[in-house]
């Protein structure tokens, strides 16, 4: 629960301005304090620079001269000289004043003066006793680098560092109010992601409903419900003709390998119909189902000469069956029946009407996929910036909250950016 010493803010360059009335009397003498500072420490840079410049011109002069008692501590003075300036080119003194940007600067100059000061001890003494004023004014205007070093140091560490976590806030909020314009944009995306999303959901649902109107519409219906009456009585087919399944396959094998039995080519591929589509093989019959009544007398011959060596409950099973088509004409009203729905069947699947309905369900089925397949693209770049806009708001969160704990342990006060 909020305490009432809590001040809130609803964005966050409502917290910023509230923080710049708060710190500008502590920030602003001492950015203008770095600032003096850095350029104190950049001009005496520079003077590094230009004295270093002086030592490889007048180094370079006696090396022309060949003069040999000067010519080595040329040399080395040349090559010196050369070091610093490279030194001296690498560093690179901030344009904007921060704390991070400032101390980073000490430190690259802490490090180069280092460098230098080594440098100068073990090198000017072997030069000496050549070049003494140039070596003097040269350690002049580094001592005097060295002390404003130490000033600008001094006020980083001891200072500066003080404000860090005030200007660490106020940056954070800026880099907020950049945040909020992010999240801004990607809301902006997010809805006109959705605005093109749903048009072709709308465009899905009416398809898909024009599809079903279309396959529940005459004659696709009556051609559904025929072809499941169709099924239905091929089922029933197989389960009268269930106990001719073994004898049908012997008799196959012995006409086939020549074995006799007097079944021609013809009622050979008969009985493969019957054995696989016992409703085709009906309705391709003339009435009374001639063909097939052939093929039981001579199956019936075959099984009392025990031609096909069926086990004797098969072969008894088959004769009772055979004896049921044969002389009860068991077939005759599933036949009608089957000849019924064929002859319904071939008329539904020759009617003009049922290719107009399927050419629209065809055409419908297509525009669906590729509805469909945009509706997933789009979803997928929905994702996207959904996931995108969590990830802003989760870093913008940590930010508030790093916001906060700054403002508190600079000023002491309790803030919350909402």
């Amino acid at each position: 629960m909020l305490t009432e010493s809590t001040t809130q803010f609803s964005t966050s360059l409502e917290a910023k301005r509230w923080l710049e009335t708060q710190t500008n009397a502590v920030l602003t003498p001492v950015q203008a304090k770095a600032k003096r500072l850095r350029d104190e420490m950049n001009l005496q840079i520079q003077a590094l620079v230009d004295v270093s410049k002086q030592l490889l011109d007048v180094s370079s002069k006696e090396i022309e001269r060949r003069n040999m008692k000067v010519y080595n501590r040329a040399r080395a003075l040349n090559k010196l000289a050369r070091l610093f300036l490279d030194r001296l080119k690498k560093l690179n003194p901030p344009e904007q004043v921060s704390y991070d940007s400032m101390n980073a600067y000490v430190q690259e100059t802490q490090k180069l003066l280092l460098v230098t000061d080594i440098d100068i001890k073990n090198w000017f003494p072997h030069i000496s006793p050549f070049f003494i004023m140039d070596r003097r004014k040269a350690q002049s205007v580094y001592d005097k680098a060295k002390q404003v070093y130490n000033n600008l140091n001094d006020f980083v560490t001891k200072e500066y560092v003080k404000t860090k976590a005030l200007e660490e806030a106020l940056s954070q909020l800026n880099e907020l109010q950049v945040d909020e314009q992010r999240l801004l944009s990607i809301q902006e995306d997010k809805d006109s992601i959705k605005n093109e999303r749903l048009p072709i959901e709308q465009e899905i649902a009416d398809l898909e409903k024009k599809i079903t109107e279309l396959q529940c519409q005459c004659p696709i219906d009556k051609l559904n419900l025929v072809t499941a009456e169709i099924e239905k009585l091929n089922s029933e087919l197989k389960e009268s003709l269930r106990h001719f399944q073994k004898p049908f396959v012997k008799m196959q094998a012995l006409a086939t390998s020549g074995g006799g039995g007097g079944v021609t080519p013809d009622e050979l591929q008969k009985i493969n119909i019957y054995l696989d589509k016992p409703f085709e093989a009906l309705v391709q019959e003339q009435q009374g189902y001639p063909m097939l009544k052939e093929i039981l007398e001579k199956l019936e011959v075959m099984i009392e000469k025990d031609t096909l060596k069926l086990k004797p409950d098969k072969a008894r099973k088959a004769k009772e069956s055979i004896n049921d088509f044969l002389h009860k004409n068991q077939l005759d009203s599933l036949q009608i029946r089957c000849k019924e729905m064929a002859q319904t069947r071939d008329q539904l699947l020759t009617s003009s009407k049922l290719d107009e309905t399927n050419r629209s369900l065809a055409q419908c089925q297509e525009q669906l996929v590729q509805l469909k397949a945009r509706r997933t693209s789009v979803e997928t770049h929905e994702t996207v910036k959904a996931n995108s806009y969590q990830a802003t708001v989760d870093e913008m969160n940590n930010k508030k909250r790093l916001v906060e704990k700054n403002i508190y342990s600079a000023l002491g006060k309790k803030v919350q950016i909402a």
